[in-house]
């Protein structure tokens, strides 16, 4: 807890230098809002709630044009001749999403003239390229918390999958088939098995606390111990070393952020020295794992089951090998869009923007970067 109330202090810190310039805050005039979301198509009109697309656009539209600004969306974000490399030039806030992320790199940075602001309507901005924006004078600010339940329950859902064996099932109700051994074979209960969470921050406790009624021995390996309470409350036991936790797990959680140090880093190597047959939840980022060589193992049943939403990049090309493996339960990235994220993202980027038009500062555990500090999880 000690780096955290350290980080927090030395925000606290700079907000009060008296060299603290606010690079985030609105000067007046109309401002050019650009969002990038996905499409929805012809299941926008489903359900009203269903603001995290294009076609909603988070439902601030009025609340901007309102009050004099510009807002375009998009959901075309990719290459040169993308709809949104159209509006680099002159806006002046990004507002971007890691269900369909576009990838703001130094070169787009360079470009964006404007840009004061760079918000994620959900949790990681992994897509930013975060070194830039801090050299630039940018802020980045994401909704910390806003789909931590979604995410949590998620993993849980598909630790469950990969267990039960449940989706050889499923393709045989569809399919006119009737195997019972085809599927039981390699089913088992979640009860007395070891799982291990890399990473326990806000998505990994809520992850902990919600398996400890299944009776699990717990274990989690994090940058930062948690406090006493908590481990009572979880019953998970802390693990220094991130190797020997691993290979003493029969599920292993990726709950971790995506940086320098984390990407790539379940390559060949460590995965070979994981339990034969261990199974793997990922809904952190796809590029913390090595793509081959998590389809090797998965063919091989070194890897017995494999699940996730994430991928690099995103959204995965036809030939991801990851669509093809044996033994996955994947998805497109769509834990944290559940229709209540949505509008928990929703309202805590309209906060933002209206603080960030009012000249008032976010709330501290939103900023990403804030006058060139990077947040400690990204350090």
């Amino acid at each position: 807890m000690a780096m955290k109330r350290a980080g927090v202090s030395a925000i606290r810190a700079l907000c009060s230098s008296p060299n603290f310039t606010r690079h985030a805050h609105s000067t007046a005039g109309s401002k050019k809002i650009v969002g990038v979301f996905y499409k929805a198509n012809e299941y926008a009109e489903l359900n009203p709630n269903f603001v995290g697309c294009v076609e909603r656009g988070l439902g601030i539209r009025d609340w901007l044009e309102s009050r004099g600004h510009q807002y375009v969306v998009t959901a075309d974000k990719d290459g040169p001749d993308c709809e949104l490399e159209k509006h680099i030039p002159d806006l002046h806030v990004l507002i971007t999403t890691p269900f369909h992320p576009a990838y703001v790199t130094a070169e787009r940075i360079k470009k964006a003239k404007n840009l004061q602001l760079l918000l994620t309507a959900g949790i990681g901005s992994d897509h930013i390229d975060l070194k830039a924006a801090a050299e630039a004078g940018l802020t980045v600010a994401e909704v910390t918390g806003s789909n931590v339940v979604s995410v949590a329950e998620d993993e849980l859902m598909r630790i469950l999958i990969l267990v039960r064996n449940f989706l050889p099932g499923h393709h045989q109700v569809i399919s006119g088939d009737w195997n019972v051994a085809g599927i039981a074979y390699r089913a088992y209960d979640l009860e007395g098995k070891t799982v291990g969470t890399f990473g326990a921050g806000r998505i990994g406790k809520l992850l902990l606390q919600r398996l400890k009624p299944f009776n699990c021995n717990l274990l989690y390996h994090d940058r930062l111990k948690m406090d006493p309470e908590m481990e009572k409350q979880t019953g998970a036991k802390f693990e220094e070393d991130l190797d020997v936790m691993l290979q003493k797990c029969d599920i292993i959680v990726i709950n971790t952020p995506l940086t320098d140090q984390t990407r790539g880093m379940f390559n060949k190597e460590r995965i070979s020295k994981l339990k034969k047959g261990v199974l793997i939840v990922n809904n952190a980022r796809g590029a913390i794992m090595d793509t081959q060589a998590v389809a090797d193992a998965c063919s091989s049943g070194h890897i017995g089951g494999y699940s996730g939403d994430v991928w690099f990049p995103q959204p995965a090309p036809k030939d991801h090998p990851w669509r093809y493996m044996p033994n996955q339960a994947m998805t497109p990235h769509i834990s944290g869009t559940t229709i209540d994220g949505q509008l928990r993202y929703a309202a805590g980027t309209k906060d933002m923007l209206d603080r960030y038009f009012k000249g008032e500062e976010f709330p501290l555990q939103n900023y990403i970067v804030r006058e060139g500090v990077l947040a400690p999880q990204y350090r």
